[in-house]
């Protein structure tokens, strides 16, 4: 398994292959549809001149996310004497993310985008010309991923609602598995294709 550190270095995320087991540790972002579309309106469209009021949160995810990861994720999280912390934190699928994650890629110099069930093929290409990986991470595993989770740092945008929000995390061998790397290889493409030529053999 490959340890990795965020920030991560380009160069670490090219040598990375579809199929490869990683654990991550460090601080990296959740974000799914609402967060997603709200970076698109409120960021790239502006060309990273947002109004004033959302400045302090763009400088904030433009730290966390250079060379950074955000993950796809609702979490269940509780409060107690003001701190919070991570109850679940089961991937959301990424395909719904689709029509935005290439932009962030580029904008913010994301390195991995964690998820499941995998991404389309403009989000490949952004892989490919950006230096970028999609991480397949475990269905089903909500409560063991969030002991993955050892510290929320921040949240953002809570008016959004707790699943929606930015939550800033730091996270310790954090679970997953490479399936679209820096190369144009996607795991979930490639079991599609064997599965839809399995179908036809038995069909015949």
């Amino acid at each position: 398994m490959r340890k990795l550190t965020v920030p991560i270095s380009e160069d670490t995320i090219r040598d990375l292959t579809v199929g490869e087991p990683v654990s991550l540790s460090g601080v990296i972002a959740t974000g799914r549809d609402a967060a997603h579309k709200y970076m698109i309106e409120t960021f790239i469209k502006t060309g990273g001149q947002p109004p004033a009021s959302e400045e302090n949160v763009y400088a904030a995810l433009q730290t966390v996310l250079r060379d950074g990861v955000i993950y796809h994720c609702g979490p269940v999280v509780q409060q107690q004497n003001g701190t919070w912390s991570f109850v679940a934190a089961g991937p959301t699928t990424s395909i719904r993310e689709e029509p935005y994650q290439a932009d962030v890629i580029e904008h913010f110099g994301l390195r991995a985008v964690i998820g499941k069930g995998g991404m389309g093929p403009k989000t490949l290409r952004a892989c490919q010309d950006f230096g970028a990986v999609y991480l397949h991470a475990i269905g089903g595993a909500a409560s063991l991923i969030a002991r993955s989770v050892k510290e929320v740092i921040a949240v953002h945008k809570m008016a959004f609602g707790v699943p929606e929000a930015f939550w800033i995390i730091r996270v310790e061998d954090f679970p997953a598995v490479v399936t679209m790397d820096s190369h144009g290889s996607s795991l979930h493409q490639q079991i599609k294709e064997r599965s839809s030529a399995r179908l036809d053999d038995l069909l015949r």
